[in-house]
């Protein structure tokens, strides 16, 4: 029999709330609605499906504050972690939000309508405790980031009642909500369940270390990734599902069972460990791996850890009797390769050899078409890895040119993008200034605001293209940095960018015009000139990867230039 429930009672509103669907979504389309963001959608899939138990809804004041200064709800059952339906001051206002209020509780990827929350109570949370008391208070950790520029200042807690679970169109089948696990479970008659926590792909120590965990409880395995937010950086949840798929058929036969967990990750250390063993007793888990820094962000700019690499495990442990889910310390696994075979670090002697490979190197590994070798990873996963992480080689990147008009960035742009081509191995998109007005941003005027918009969607379409493994050329004034760097956090996401500042003097550009524009925008006739009544802010040192300039270099040394860098970055090697 599956693990009982937190709170005693599963808290699934589904299935509670089902006899009055239909009563409940006419009534919500009488009432004003809240649209909820990504994490507030993945917050609501766990608390309608009972994930979040003993939690029935968003947390009002008394729960929040209990939570934060003391990890326990009003009723005095141990929770680590706010869950909070956070909106503006405005939204707030213009919902007409009180107690007493019904709102609905809208999906805002489809317009579903999913719940109907009552309105207990609406509070201005105190941000700076529950960044200290919760998350450690370092103003870089992601979720104080998140607390503080994204969450709205108000918070609205009360109770929910289920008019219908989110939609998903990926992996349907595995997504298991508590009650239909506990099922799964009871069917294959597995009383004794090892939950692992994962948000990265799984490699042969993994499985190790999960086949002795379980065997040395005699229990089965719950392999149960997070696939809603990760910490920013992470693989995508559709590669890492590949690789657990690829992976299962590896365990012992009936071993374990994958299951997706929809949650959005705080990355919040000790905290989050507790909140994580909470949900995995939910879905009837018996034992629960805490790994080292589990759920840690990692390290701040200074090169500090936001939390101890047993943090968790302690703070897990302080609560197993009242949790009752017991904790299995993750253990370092190594590979010996004279007995081919992985044992815990501390379980190996100092004179017997033993082989690792680091994230930082797989990844390298992985970027660079490097030997995986088959001790380290099984071949099925690797392949998958490989699709969604070709080699340096096969990866799309930009070359975003910013200069003058008449800089010669136009001509820079046109001789790369034959070359390019001439050499083939990749598609190549080129995005001039000009056709970018003329197709894209016709509408858009010369003004700061107008100017950040159409680099903006330079920005989105190099970036969609970049991930689809082309090489896109852009061409732009792009006279301000903040949207400079905007196209480059955009970019970056999916593939390399690169800012080649045509720092060709504003006097050559203006001397060899032949077009005249210089001189009408110097008689009045043309307005917000870039160079004459408009600024161009020249890009810094940091911000540039190379500056040429066509009053002294021909357009064949620029182009070379550019060919060389990208050789050195190893995205030409095969070309």
């Amino acid at each position: 029999m599956a693990n009982p429930p937190h709170g005693g009672e599963l808290k699934d509103l589904i299935a509670r709330d089902a006899p009055r669907r239909k009563e409940l979504a006419a009534e919500a389309e009488t009432l004003p609605a809240v649209v909820l963001n990504d994490r507030q959608l993945c917050d609501l899939e766990l608390i309608l499906s009972g994930g979040f138990s003993p939690l029935e809804g968003f947390m009002n004041e008394k729960d929040y504050n209990g939570v934060v200064a003391e990890n326990r709800l009003a009723d005095g059952n141990l929770f680590s972690m706010p869950i909070n339906l956070d909106l503006s001051k405005d939204e707030v206002k213009n919902l007409g939000l009180k107690a007493g209020t019904r709102v609905t509780l809208r999906d805002s990827r489809d317009d579903r309508n999913l719940g109907i929350l009552t309105v207990d109570d609406v509070y201005a949370p105190d941000k700076q405790r529950e960044a200290k008391e919760v998350f450690g208070g370092d103003p870089e950790h992601p979720a104080i980031k998140y607390l503080m520029e994204t969450a709205g200042e108000v918070y609205v807690g009360g109770k929910i009642e289920a008019i219908d679970r989110l939609m998903h169109y990926d992996y349907v089948a595995l997504r298991y909500t508590p009650a239909e696990l506990r099922l799964h479970f009871d069917k294959l008659g597995w009383s004794r369940v090892v939950a692992f926590q994962t948000r990265n792909p799984m490699h042969r120590a993994h499985r190790e270390l999960t086949v002795r965990a379980a065997r040395q409880r005699q229990a089965n395995v719950l392999i149960h990734p997070v696939v809603g937010m990760t910490k920013p950086g992470d693989i995508d949840h559709f590669t890492r599902v590949r690789v657990y798929q690829a992976l299962l058929p590896r365990y012992p036969n009936g071993m374990a069972v994958l299951g997706l967990l929809p949650l959005a990750m705080r990355m919040g250390g000790p905290r989050e460990a507790i909140w994580h063993a909470i949900i995995r007793k939910n879905h009837g888990a018996t034992h629960f791996i805490v790994g080292r820094d589990h759920a840690g962000p990692g390290s701040n700019s200074k090169g500090q850890d936001f939390y101890g690499p047993y943090d968790a495990q302690y703070a897990v442990e302080k609560y197993r009797d009242e949790l009752g889910i017991e904790v299995v310390p993750f253990q370092m696994m190594t590979y010996l390769p004279d007995s081919d075979e992985y044992k815990p670090v501390d379980e190996v002697p100092k004179d017997v050899r033993t082989l690792n490979i680091s994230g930082t190197e797989l990844r390298r590994r992985l970027r660079t078409g490097g030997d995986i070798p088959e001790w380290f990873s099984y071949g099925e996963v690797v392949k998958v890895l490989r699709e969604s992480h070709p080699a340096r080689n096969k990866q799309g990147f930009t070359i975003f040119l910013t200069g003058y008009t008449n800089s010669g960035k136009d001509a820079i742009a046109r001789a790369l993008n034959v070359t390019l081509n001439q050499q083939g191995g990749r598609s190549v998109s080129l995005l001039l200034g000009e056709t970018v007005r003329s197709e894209l941003s016709s509408e858009l005027g010369f003004s700061q605001e107008d100017r950040n918009k159409n680099i903006a969607r330079i920005g989105f379409v190099a970036s969609e293209l970049t991930k689809a493994g082309a090489a896109v050329i852009a061409a732009p004034i792009a006279p301000f940095e903040k949207a400079r760097l905007q196209a480059k956090e955009i970019v970056e996401k999916h593939g390399s960018f690169y800012l080649i500042h045509v720092a060709t003097p504003l006097e050559y550009c203006e001397k060899t015009d032949r077009r005249g524009v210089y001189k009408a925008a110097r008689e009045g006739r043309v307005k917000g000139f870039t160079g004459i009544d408009d600024p161009y802010e020249v890009p810094g040192d940091k911000e540039v990867k190379l500056r040429v300039d066509l009053s002294k270099d021909s357009v064949r040394t620029a182009v070379h230039q550019i060919v060389l860098l990208l050789e050195a970055e190893g995205l030409l090697d095969q070309l």
